[in-house]
């Protein structure tokens, strides 16, 4: 049986598709990130003597936060409103107003529940009338007696939006024994089972005054889990059930190499008592968590039990979507790593290059760089940009890099000419909607001198750094970039480089953000692409990418091509 909602459409005070836990056994209700009641339940009619109906969309600190004389409570002194918008779990007394205008002290929780229940609505807020009753739910909170329904609650919601809100998994682990100890047990232990099938004790952490104390000598390879074992840690392991151990439960002979390590667990920890329950993944079991008493008197209940089941269950789903991640990001890396060339060797030129994924991508994007030697012996050079940051745009990326490398080798124009057949094939053969692009030929003159040729389809112009600290862009050539459908006149631009001239082409994540202009980013990155003039080319780059960068991540990949000519113009080689 659910408690009854009053729901409506979802919105700024409006309540989406929500149920109300009814095991809660309390008054509740919901606010969205705008102050409003979204939901409330029949335990909230019935303590705060009001309707749902007549609660729904009215904003909650002006309903019912009161001080002690009944007056409204300045939101500035409003604890409760403190609460919902530092999104934090937190509890209290304080004094509220019943539908009827009277006044009633209440005892109150806040837990942000955006993450918990699959809804619009912001955060979970719970009343009581028991006077005698108190509780604290805080991030340092001490070793206790057994937690209330209300901290259990409480700790639940903390775990699924501290476990669900990282990728990482070690940091997910971290976060779960700072949520679990001291508040369940002084001794928490991890066994995950690695995707080859081998069982690994990640962590064995004790709370000892105040502290968490990692023993990595009990940490480490874990015999293999036994397909038949009664044994609590193994058919934890193999996702049998959870169970309530004490040491007498490892005092028989052991069955396994896992049996020998419990006891071995159970005599160096001394606890008494202890919950082993498996971390299941969405198909798979993906280790177990044990969570045990030595210092705390009470042992571990049935209620504990169930309390660490609901625990791994969102362990389990945080695990789950870290590995997927990261097999997602392996993958993505080496498929960045084949799509970015690798730079050919060019007597007398030094290049290198770098390049960086968005920071909310999958480790690809659309930004691109290529350098080739053509048939003629000249060298081409190419730095680009499909519009996107995934999968896809990489994708689009390497077929644009592709046509583009076909049609240089085979057809021998100037660059101009080279970016107008491209243009013309990369939407009906590529799919791609929108990109930039510079591309240039480089060659060496018969004194020496290196000479470059390049266009520009609407790209960033390349930056030339002198070996004296003069910087400038080289914005001739520039044309429309690819794929618009319009019909563009594309010119070449012509210049010598100077000995010992740093040439930098880059995309527009280097220069552009979205709290400053792209001419604030130009000028940056002039200025300090001049002050590195004198260093090695790869140092100069690399300085270049964290100086230059926006001090603010930005959405975008990054992608540099640098090169740098010789000190003094050697004559070609004959």
């Amino acid at each position: 049986m659910k408690d009854e909602v009053v729901e409506s459409e979802p919105g700024c005070g409006e309540a989406s598709s929500l149920e109300l836990p009814s095991r809660l056994g309390a008054a509740a209700c919901i606010v969205d990130d705008c102050g409003m009641i979204s939901a409330v339940n029949v335990y909230a009619e019935q303590l705060l003597g009001l309707t749902a109906a007549g609660a729904v969309g009215k904003d909650a600190h002006d309903l019912l936060h009161r001080d002690a004389h009944g007056q409204p409570l300045a939101r500035a002194q409003c604890r409760v409103e403190e609460a919902v918008l530092a999104r934090r779990t937190q509890a209290g007394r304080g004094w509220f107003e019943q539908g009827d205008g009277s006044l009633t002290e209440l005892s109150w929780l806040i837990i942000p529940c955006a993450a918990t229940w699959d809804s619009g609505a912001d955060t979970l807020m719970i009343f009581h009338d028991q006077h005698t009753e108190s509780f604290t739910i805080e991030e340092d909170a001490g070793v206790g007696p057994t937690l209330s329904e209300l901290e259990r609650l409480a700790l639940l919601a903390q775990t699924t939006t501290q476990l669900t809100s990282t990728l990482d998994s070690d940091e997910a682990l971290r976060r779960l024994v700072r949520l679990v100890v001291p508040r369940l047990a002084d001794w928490v232990v991890v066994d995950l089972i690695t995707e080859v099938g081998e069982v690994e004790r990640v962590i064995v952490v004790h709370y000892e005054d105040g502290e968490l104390i990692s023993r990595e000598d009990l940490e480490g390879p874990m015999p293999p889990v036994p397909e038949e074992s009664p044994m609590p840690l193994s058919r934890a392991l193999r996702g049998a059930a959870s169970t309530l151990v004490t040491p007498a439960t490892y005092q028989g002979p052991p069955d396994s190499g896992i049996a020998m390590e419990q006891r071995r667990l159970f005599e160096v920890t001394g606890m008494h008592s202890a919950a082993i329950a498996p971390i299941r993944g969405v198909r798979d079991v993906l280790g177990a968590l044990t969570l045990g008493r030595s210092k705390r008197p009470d042992g571990m209940t049935p209620a504990d039990l169930s309390l660490v089941e609901d625990i791994t269950r969102r362990t389990g789903l945080a695990l789950d979507n870290a590995r997927l991640y990261q097999r997602q990001r392996k993958v993505a890396e080496t498929m960045q790593r084949h799509l970015l060339p690798q730079l050919p060797s060019v007597p007398g030129l030094q290049m290198t290059a770098r390049y960086v994924p968005s920071p909310d991508a999958s480790q690809v994007g659309g930004d691109w760089y290529d350098v080739f030697t053509l048939a003629d012996g000249t060298t081409a050079l190419a730095i680009g940009d499909v519009v996107g940051h995934d999968l896809d745009a990489a994708a689009g990326m390497a077929q644009v890099r592709s046509i583009l490398r076909a049609y240089a080798w085979t057809h021998h124009e100037p660059p101009s000419a080279i970016v107008n057949r491209l243009d013309e094939s990369v939407m009906p053969i590529a799919g791609v909607s929108m990109a930039t692009l510079v591309f240039g030929t480089l060659e060496q003159a018969v004194d020496g001198a290196w000479q470059l040729t390049w266009t520009s389809a609407g790209h960033p112009p390349p930056l030339l750094v002198t070996h004296d600290g003069q910087a400038r862009y080289l914005t001739e050539g520039h044309g429309l970039l690819l794929s618009t459908g319009l019909s563009s006149t594309r010119t070449d631009a012509h210049i010598t480089l100077p000995p010992q001239s740093t040439l930098v082409f880059y995309t527009d994540g280097l220069v552009e953000s979205r709290d400053r202009s792209i001419d604030d980013g130009l000028d940056r990155l002039r200025r300090h692409a001049a002050s590195l003039a004198h260093r090695p080319l790869a140092a100069f780059t690399d300085s270049l990418l964290e100086r230059a960068r926006p001090e603010r991540a930005n959405d975008d990949d990054i992608a540099i091509l640098a090169l740098r000519t010789p000190g003094a113009h050697p004559p070609p080689e004959v």
